[in-house]
């Protein structure tokens, strides 16, 4: 797939060409339409009739995961706040912890996006690989001060990077 394709495709993917649509017929709902002479007559639009879900079907997976993500993002973040972090102690596994959980935050969001890419599976698989191996392992150094596994986090950033590329192909 060349550069053209991938620019082609920002432009004509199923979001952009239902927002198009939409917006279209939300237009001509809004604005009455003029008397137009034969020779400048536009085509009619069809609306898109399929709901957003239907698109995103194919992927429904990862919005359940985004799901459970989000809901451990919430429940580590406030465990850190409220029971490891508050009282005085050091300041480098509190920002390691509050960096996994703003990076397990973003790509929770990230992932609710996923079924609405041309590769779900791939972009998905990236990006929850990553998130597990980037945010884990952060998570485990800050909670435990033990960099056994700090190894893995950089292959979790770029698993990330590559989930976020895998989303505009």
């Amino acid at each position: 797939m060349g550069f053209q394709d991938s620019v082609s495709y920002l432009y004509k993917n199923p979001l952009v060409t239902g927002a198009a649509e939409y917006v279209k017929y939300a237009a001509g709902a809004v604005m009455p339409a003029a008397k137009k002479s034969a020779s400048n007559a536009v085509p009619k639009v069809s609306e898109c009739t399929a709901p957003i879900w239907k698109h995103a079907y194919g992927g429904s997976s990862f919005v359940r995961l985004a799901g459970v993500f989000g809901a451990s993002a919430v429940a580590l973040g406030a465990y850190g706040a409220h029971n490891i972090f508050p009282k005085e102690g050091n300041e480098e596994l509190k920002r390691v912890f509050e960096t996994a959980n703003r990076y397990h935050f973003l790509h929770t969001v990230a992932l609710l996006g996923v079924p609405l890419c041309r590769w779900p599976r791939t972009a998905g698989s990236l990006l929850v690989l990553g998130m597990v191996l980037f945010s884990g392992t952060c998570y485990y150094y800050a909670l435990t001060g033990s960099k056994q596994l700090s190894r893995f986090t950089p292959v979790g950033g770029t698993l990330l990077i590559f989930g976020w590329l895998a989303m505009v192909l």
